[in-house]
């Protein structure tokens, strides 16, 4: 048998000395580590704007994946800064198009973090909206979390005619509407 002194037969030499499986440190990975599967991506949370009169509740929101029609996307929610030692409540309801697959109230305890999943199945495609509605002190935030299904990107109506103003400024003109006829109030009894 004769040896060959080249890097190709010395590297495939050295690779049938090193089990399968071994990890840099020489120790090798447990059978279930090998065949795992790859972690999952978690989306970064986005803080839900806030108003200077809402009830004091910081919003935070990621929605995991791509929503699909009739399959489940899930939306993680988290909220902070509950001060009422009473504590808060959080309400959750969808619009047109969104089927809400979990509980749709969740109490909030004063001081604590809390993490909460919504789990919400779009019927169509095109954009509809979770909306929550956080209770603290008698104060109320509102939110609404976009879910977006499909490719289609919603359009605004066409509704008049563009035209430049005399500054130069773009300005759309649009038909004035005829006002409806005012309603006969009903009478009281």
């Amino acid at each position: 048998m004769k040896l060959r002194s080249n890097s190709t037969t010395f590297a495939a030499a050295c690779l049938m000395l090193v089990p399968l499986g071994a990890v840099g440190d020489g120790v090798p990975a447990p059978r279930a580590a090998r065949h795992a599967a790859p972690p999952l991506h978690v989306a970064p949370l986005t803080t839900a704007a806030r108003k200077p009169n809402d009830a004091g509740v910081t919003i935070q929101y990621s929605v995991s994946g791509v929503a699909q029609i009739g399959r489940p996307v899930s939306i993680s929610l988290q909220f902070d800064g509950v001060t009422d030692p009473d504590g808060a409540t959080v309400r959750l309801s969808t619009d047109a198009g969104l089927t809400l697959a979990t509980a749709a109230s969740l109490a909030l305890p004063a001081g604590q973090r809390t993490s909460a999943t919504a789990t919400v199945t779009s019927d169509r495609e095109g954009l509809a909206y979770l909306n929550i509605f956080v209770t603290q002190n008698g104060a109320m935030s509102v939110v609404a979390i976009p879910v977006q299904t499909g490719a289609a990107v919603p359009v605004l109506k066409g509704a008049g005619e563009m035209k430049s103003g005399s500054g130069g400024e773009k300005i759309i003109s649009s038909p004035a509407k005829e006002p409806k006829e005012p309603k006969e109030p009903k009478e009281l009894k």
